[in-house]
């Protein structure tokens, strides 16, 4: 064991679809876990390589939610896919499912049975809404628990003041940071056992958003719905080229923040002198600066806002944060080449893991069913069993 490779040796069988599950099983994968994906060999596979634009067997979704993982396209409606994934499982160390809660049981792979036959195995379920409840069955996709657990009323529109989504998979990702957490502290466990005993982890997209808003989620509450507003003119403000953020948390960054922006009068000025004078008149206030700001370059304002230690910065489209020199100086991207992707694309770093390097395992990601045939003959099946199964659909990929 090293730290590049914490879980090397270990076996993974991810039946999850979507981001939440899979990002959980990336995780493992790129700590070293060989983690076999198994997925439907019809329209598409998982659901999440047809999510967006396209390219061959990817989209953005399914290249980060696969990396570093090995794909076997397995039809698990027929007897014969049944007895490979039991095959599968045999000698597995996590079982990752995602399915709505009762199907994976229908299909014979609840946690009693799959327990059954590998007691130490750690076993992790994904869903919407949970298990049980009156909601345990409904569908729902990140989006549909941004709304159910508050989260979209916390970004409204300056204009409309109507409850937007926040466009990128939030919950979704946070949850699989949140399983990846849960399986990893559970094989630590796992380790100092002599006989080796496994668990049932189960984690709902509805439990992810309600620890990703936590705060919020008490101060509202506490609050009774009314938030404290803040003393300060926090928030993005018009530049004279583009935008910027201001985050202000003392009361003492309001002289400095009013040098910054050459307007020292307001320092003087009894509306807004005191912490609580700002709050009460802060409507007052935030229309003087948007016309002060506004007249201003965004690289004037970071420039003398940074120098009295105001916290800034600007509001970039994801190709600028790209390009922009503190992200190539420290490192955190990497380009990667992908099947079927017509250019690199860009990868964060993994935090405490080498940087990814394009062409190997933990920077690939596999189309649909790219190793049926591979793990097929890992776990026993002969060269012209293989090529059975696959005459008769019960696997697909090569």
């Amino acid at each position: 064991m090293d730290y590049n490779a914490a879980f090397a040796g270990m076996k993974v069988i991810d039946l999850s679809g979507g981001v939440a599950g899979p990002s959980c099983a990336m995780m493992l994968a790129q700590h070293g876990a060989n983690v076999i994906k198994v997925e439907t060999p019809h329209n598409g596979g998982d659901w999440s390589r047809i999510l967006g634009r396209t390219y061959e067997d990817h989209s953005a979704f399914s290249i980060y939610g696969t990396l570093g993982k090995r794909s076997l396209a397995l039809d698990l409606k027929t007897p014969e896919g049944k007895e490979i994934l039991w095959r599968l499982i045999s000698g597995a160390d996590v079982f990752i499912e995602g399915f709505r809660p009762g199907t994976i049981q229908r299909y014979g792979f609840g946690y009693d049975a799959v327990s059954a036959k590998e007691p130490g195995i750690i076993y992790y379920s994904i869903s919407g809404f949970g298990q049980t409840g009156p909601l345990a069955g409904r569908p729902a996709m990140d989006p549909v628990l941004q709304a159910f657990t508050g989260i979209v009323t916390e970004n409204k529109g300056e204009h409309d003041l109507h409850p937007h989504r926040i466009a990128i998979s939030l919950i979704d990702m946070f949850s699989g940071l949140l399983g990846f957490q849960a399986i990893a502290t559970s094989l630590y466990v796992r380790r100092e056992q002599a006989i080796k005993q496994g668990r049932f982890i189960e984690l709902s997209l509805m439990q992810g958003g309600a620890m990703l808003a936590v705060i919020r989620m008490i101060a509202n509450y506490l609050e009774r719905g009314t938030t404290q507003r803040t003393s300060m003119p926090n928030g993005v403000f018009n530049t004279a080229d583009g935008q910027i953020n201001i985050t202000m948390i003392r009361p003492t960054d309001w002289r400095p923040f009013c040098e910054a922006i050459g307007q020292m009068w307001l320092v003087d000025d009894a509306r807004f002198a005191a912490t609580p004078d700002r709050a009460t008149n802060l409507d007052e206030l935030l229309v003087l600066l948007k016309p002060m700001l506004a007249a201003r370059t965004t690289a004037w304002l970071s420039e003398r806002l940074t120098a009295n230690g105001i916290m800034n910065g600007r509001v970039n489209s994801y190709e600028e944060f790209l390009q922009e020199e503190q992200v190539l100086a420290s490192g955190i991207m990497a380009w990667l080449a992908q099947p079927g992707v017509p250019e690199l694309v860009p990868m964060p770093n993994i935090p405490g893991l080498p940087p990814f390097e394009s062409g190997t395992k933990r920077a690939h990601a596999p189309s649909l069913g790219e190793h049926s045939s591979d793990v097929l003959a890992e776990h026993g099946y002969a060269a012209e069993e293989i090529k059975t199964l696959f005459s008769k659909k019960v696997v697909a990929g090569r």
